[in-house]
This record gives structure tokens, sequence and C-alpha cells, in this order.
């Protein structure tokens, strides 16, 4: 039966263009090669190359039988990494949990990032409600999260404070409210307001409900959706309107009880005592510097 030194012949014979250069390559004599790959042909019944010439050069069949034995060396190659990787417990996967208005452009590199340096470790991002992701901690759907402050600080999971994330208010320019010049809380109250609400229906304390008027939506994502079809005004992250707004897609609302803008605080978020694989660390540590 054949085997993956014997595959290893075949192709780098294939690609080195002889059975001499394959057997430097290789550490070999030259008789090893030759007779390596005539105990193939004799396994597979196929005559792999056509040595009537100086060089010997693949068969048709041989051209088949090359490109799937470099798949099978590829193949190998992965199993010999996941078992590396498995002797050194990186773990199978990791399930990262966000607020998609937290997936801020280094958040994007840290996860290409991660992906280089663990390789076969798989990574599940699930965005849902910054306000529903305790629970998915808690209960083990994820490993870790990245969540706007709980005000009522939550002592079921194991809390580190990474920075804060700027938001603007803002509307569509059609919007009566971009006329105003400044605005003020008894401005917004007959105009229609967007609010983050989860599947629990918690909403995000640091953002009130000013206006009589109110729409929720599970994600930030839905709510610039909202913003942009002139539905309604919303305090919104300012990575993700900065350009609309220089573009004039958006308009900033002048609030004059924003002096600066609103900066609410983020945390990442473990099960209480949760003991981290070099994965799950890796990512952890990586978390600390998206804000910064």
């Amino acid at each position: 039966m054949y085997n993956i030194e014997q595959l290893n012949m075949l192709v780098h014979s294939a690609e080195l263009g002889s059975f001499s250069a394959c057997a430097r390559k290789l550490g070999k004599v030259q008789s090893a090669i030759s007779q390596g790959i005539a105990n193939l042909e004799i396994d597979l019944d196929v005559v792999l190359f056509d040595r009537s010439t100086r060089k010997p050069t693949l068969t048709r069949d041989g051209e088949r039988i090359y490109t799937y034995a470099k798949a099978v060396l590829h193949q190998v190659l992965e199993l010999e990494k996941v078992a590396l990787a498995t002797s050194k417990a990186e773990e199978p996967i990791v399930k990262l949990a966000f607020d998609s208005a937290l997936f801020t452009p280094k958040l994007s590199k840290l996860l290409q990032q991660f992906s280089e340096h663990f390789p076969h470790t798989g990574l599940e991002v699930i965005t849902v409600a910054s306000t529903d992701i305790a629970s998915y901690v808690e209960s083990g759907k994820a490993d870790i999260g990245i969540i706007f402050a709980d005000l009522a600080f939550n002592r079921n999971v194991d809390l580190c404070f990474i920075g804060n994330l700027s938001f603007y208010g803002v509307c569509h320019p059609q919007h009566v409210l971009s006329s105003k010049k400044e605005l003020n809380a008894g401005d917004l109250i007959p105009h229609r307001q967007l609010l983050l609400r989860g599947e629990h229906g918690n909403e995000l304390q640091h953002f009130a409900a000013i206006s009589a008027t109110l729409w929720w939506a599970n994600s930030f994502d839905a709510i610039l959706a909202l913003v942009k079809q002139n539905i309604g005004w919303a305090y919104l992250p300012r990575h993700m309107v900065a350009s609309l707004i220089t573009d004039k897609q958006l308009h900033q609302l002048p609030m004059i009880f924003d002096h600066k803008p609103w900066n609410l605080p983020v945390d990442v978020i473990t099960a209480k005592g949760a003991s981290f694989g070099p994965a799950l660390n890796y990512l952890f540590e990586g978390l600390k510097a998206i804000l910064e």
C-alpha cells in the first residue's frame, strides 16, 4: 500500500523536474526516490512518469494522480497543525458576542490578527443588543462579550473596562430638526426618537427617552437605517455616522445640552471565574485596545 512518503516523492519529483532534485530536497539518495516512485506505480497500477526523455515527465494519468496527491499532502499538513494546536490546549472554537455598534475598525483588525495566530480555532461572532450580551455569557452561549457598561453593575460576570465610545445625535438632512441652529430637550419631544432595546425588553440606561413617540430596534445598524429613511432621530456611534455627516447624508443635531459628544463606557465581560485557553486569552488582551 502506498504511503505519505511516496506521495511526497511524487509531488516533489513533478515540481522539481527530476528524481535527483527530489532526492536533494528530501535528503535521500536518488535510487531511493526512483524505487519509491516505482513502488507507487505498482501500488496504484498507473504509470506516473514518462522516462523516455532525459528528464522524467508526468504522463496524463500521472498529472491526474499528482493533483490528488498534492491535495492529500495539504490535508496531512493541516492535520499536523491541528494536532499541534490541540497539544497546546488551543480551543476548538471561541464565541464572541458584541453589539454591532462596537464593530469598530480596530475590532475588525483584531479578528484578522486572531485568524492568523489561531488558524485552527473557530470563531463564532454573535451580534446582539448590548443589553442581551451578559445573559449570553452567563448561559455559555458566548465565551466573551463586549458591552456598553451596565450602570447596575452585573455581579454575575467578570468585567474589564476598556474605554469609551462617542455618540452623536443625528437625523436625516430633510428632517424638520435639521433646520434648527440649536436644540434643547423640549424641541425634541414632538419628534420620533429611535432607541435600542434588546430581545428581553431591556434598554440602554445611558440614553433617556426624550420624545413623546418612540420606536425601538435591537441593533444600531437598524436604527441607522431608520434614520436614513427620515423616520426619526437618534444617538448613534460616531464611527458609524461621521462620514455620513461629512457627506451630508446625515445631519448632526446641535444639542445645547451636549457640550461634548456622549461617551458611553465599554466593558469586556467573561463568565464569573472562567478559565482562559490561549485563544480566548489572546482575544481578551486584544479587546482591551480596540477603543484606544
